[in-house]
């Protein structure tokens, strides 16, 4: 089965060396990366935002990552599935991860293109059993699993990276508009974001929308950001 559609990850990692790693290696289309480097960020982002997979390191300052895990099952209830990274080899470890929800268990040093058989793994798995539900405003729908954008005339937009992500929180804020602020938050977490990357992205995701349905569907809020336009209010 191939991927058709981006794979939303969360990589927890403190080692900045092998987060950037693994940020190049997962740097391509089919990969929308967050980033954590301790628990409580990680158990923040999980809590804010939906993720297809989370790749978790054990070590880790405050919260170690079988506490997270546990965390994410049990006061969270998040059922994405989750690889755990680590050194620690014994079987009574990886009887620890499992126990405390991880669904996949890998022993560092590992090759950066096992954990990605590994993540596409688990995200085939997810995708045959549970599918998010659309995202409603007047006229139009949003997948949150395809990242595509339908409208009630039957005309359709696949998204794809931070395009995808912007119009994600849009919809999910409509009929309030976000800040720049807000967006930034959501969108990109705690890396910073200049005001005119920001502006470039909504740029570029209006224009897809304006050539895929011929109408605006995003209004500027002059010095406070930006509100979805449902499709029969979008010609006013």
């Amino acid at each position: 089965m191939s991927l058709k559609h981006a794979i939303r990850m969360l990589i927890v990692e403190d080692h900045a060396g092998l987060a950037t790693n693994l940020f190049e290696f997962f740097d391509d289309e089919r990969y929308i990366l967050d980033f954590a480097s301790d628990g409580l960020t990680a158990l923040h982002l999980v809590a804010a935002n939906q993720y297809d997979v989370i790749v978790l390191d054990v070590m880790l300052p405050g919260l170690s990552g079988f506490e997270i895990c546990r965390r994410l099952r049990n006061d969270l209830q998040s059922a994405t599935p989750v690889i755990v990274m680590t050194a620690k080899d014994q079987l009574q470890d990886k009887e620890e991860g499992f126990s405390a929800g991880a669904d996949d268990y890998l022993i560092k040093p590992f090759n950066l293109r096992e954990l990605q058989l590994r993540v596409d793994a688990l995200y085939r798995r997810k995708a045959g059993f549970s599918r998010m539900p659309d995202i409603r405003v007047p006229g139009i729908s949003f997948d949150p699993g395809t990242f595509t954008v339908r409208t009630d005339h039957g005309d359709q937009l696949e998204l794809s990276g931070t395009a995808a992500r912007i119009f994600e929180e849009l919809i999910k804020a409509y009929p309030d508009f976000l800040s720049y602020a807000q967006i930034q938050d959501r969108v990109w977490g705690e890396k910073e974001v200049d005001m005119n990357t920001l502006r470039t992205h909504v740029y570029s995701l209006r224009k897809l929308l304006l050539d895929a349905f011929h109408h605006p569907l995003i209004k500027t809020m002059h010095g406070r950001g930006y509100r979805l336009l449902p499709l029969r209010q979008s010609g006013s």
